[in-house]
C-alpha cells in the first residue's frame, strides 16, 4: 500500500504510477476499487482552525474524531453530522475528513442545514497527472469555469486525490430534544415529516422507523425556544407523542443506522422525492426499510443478491449499494450524464488511473 506523508510525495506517486491507484482515507466504507491501496490517512493535521471565523483547514487524512474534539473545545461542530460506516459495515480503522468530502457523507441534519459540501471551501488535491491543484480558499466566494470545490464532493477521489480541505463551521446549539409520533403507517409519517418540515418550526431532522411504528422530529437551539417549537409541532399534528429530552444518543445511532449493523443482508441507500417513498417501498422487496430526510432518504435491507434497482424499476432518484456484493455500488449511468463524467474524467485523469472502474 503506497502511504504518502506529504503531498508532493503524494503527486510523485500518482506521477510515477504504471496501472491504477484505488485510493482510500480511512479505509471504513468497504470501497474497494482496482488498482494499488494508496491511503491519504498520513496527510493529517489541523492546519488552521478560527473559532471567530468559524473556518477549518485540515489536512485530507486527519481523522474526523479528531476534528470534532478540536471543535467541541470551542462549543462548535460539524453541522452536517457526516455518518460513521463503521457500525454498519464492521470496519475498523478512522473515518478521515478528505473521505467525508470525497463521499460527500451527509448525516439527519442534511434537510435543514445541507450537505458536506455545502460547508466546503477549499480544496487542494493531486489530479491523474501528478499536477497539484488549489482551488478556492476560506470564504465563500464566485467562481467561473469549474467549480472545482464542488465537484470533488461526491467524485469519490476519481478526479484527484484530496489533500488538503478547508470547511465552515457551526456552533453547537445550547439544547435538542425530538418528538417522537407513535402509530403511523408509512404514507401517514411521510405526509406527517412533510407537514413539519413545512412549518415555521425550524425542524433539524425527520425520520420514520416503519420497525417501530415511531416518527422522529428534531428540535435544536435554546431551550425555551426548542420547547415552544416542540409543543408547537404536537398541536400541529396531533396524534399520540412522547418527547425524548435527551436525543443526542438517539440520532448518533440513527445517522450511523445502527439497527441495522447485525444483518446479514444487502444494505441500499436509495435517495428520492419524499412523497415516492411509500410507493418505492411497497415493491423494493426489501425486508427492512428505514425513511431520513423526511422520506427523501431510505434505508433499505435486502435478500443477499437482490435486484433491488429492477423492482424499483423508474422514478427520480437512483440506489447506492452500500454493503453486498455482485452488483455495481453505484446506479448505471444514463447517455447523457456518462458523456459528461468521460468528459470531466478525461480532463482530470486522462489515464484513467484513479479509483477505476468504481463510477462507471
Amino acid at each position: 500500500m503506497y502511504t504518502p506523508s506529504t503531498e508532493a510525495e503524494l503527486a510523485e506517486i500518482i506521477r510515477d504510477a504504471d496501472g491504477p491507484l484505488a485510493v482510500r482515507g480511512g479505509g471504513t466504507r468497504g470501497i474497494d476499487a482496482t488498482g494499488a491501496p494508496l491511503s491519504t490517512s498520513n496527510l493529517s493535521g489541523i492546519t488552521l482552525y478560527e473559532p471567530g471565523a468559524m473556518t477549518v483547514v485540515a489536512q485530507a487524512g486527519t481523522p474526523v474524531s479528531k476534528i470534532e474534539e478540536k471543535l467541541a473545545a470551542e462549543n462548535q461542530r460539524l453541522a452536517f453530522e457526516p455518518m460513521d460506516h463503521r457500525t454498519l459495515l464492521g470496519k475498523t480503522g478512522e473515518p478521515t475528513i478528505g473521505g467525508v468530502m470525497a463521499a460527500n457523507i451527509s448525516g439527519p441534519r442534511r434537510i435543514s442545514v445541507g450537505a458536506a459540501r455545502d460547508f466546503l471551501l477549499g480544496v487542494r488535491y493531486v489530479d491523474g497527472m501528478g499536477s497539484i491543484v488549489k482551488n478556492g480558499g476560506r470564504v465563500m466566494k464566485n467562481v467561473t469555469g469549474y467549480d472545482l470545490v464542488k465537484l470533488m464532493a461526491g467524485a469519490h477521489g476519481t478526479l484527484g486525490v484530496l489533500t488538503e480541505v478547508s470547511f465552515k463551521v457551526l456552533p453547537c446549539p445550547e439544547t435538542e430534544a425530538t418528538l417522537v409520533l407513535h402509530g403511523l403507517d408509512e404514507t401517514s409519517a411521510i405526509s406527517a415529516l412533510a407537514k413539519a418540515l413545512g412549518s415555521p418550526f425550524e425542524v433539524s431532522a425527520a425520520g420514520h422507523d416503519p420497525a417501530e411504528q415511531q416518527t422522529l422530529l428534531r428540535v435544536e437551539g435554546f431551550e425555551d425556544s426548542v420547547r415552544y417549537r416542540i409543543g408547537a409541532l404536537q398541536k400541529l399534528l396531533g396524534g399520540e407523542s412522547t418527547i425524548e429530552q435527551e436525543s443526542k444518543a438517539l440520532w448518533a445511532a440513527w445517522r450511523d443506522v445502527a439497527g441495522f449493523s447485525n444483518a446479514t443482508e444487502d444494505i441500499w441507500r436509495v435517495s428520492c422525492k419524499p412523497s415516492d417513498a411509500p410507493a418505492l417501498t411497497a415493491r423494493s422487496g426489501a425486508t427492512a426499510v428505514r425513511y431520513d430526510w423526511a422520506g427523501g432518504l431510505i434505508w433499505m435491507r435486502a435478500p443477499t443478491g437482490h435486484a433491488l434497482r429492477a423492482a424499483l424499476g423508474r422514478y427520480e432518484g437512483h440506489a447506492t449499494l452500500i454493503r453486498g456484493e455482485g452488483q455495481a455500488m453505484f446506479e448505471p449511468e444514463t447517455a447523457g450524464v456518462g458523456r459528461i463524467n468521460a468528459g470531466l474524467r478525461a480532463r482530470f485523469d486522462p489515464r484513467g488511473i484513479l479509483n477505476k472502474g468504481l463510477m462507471g
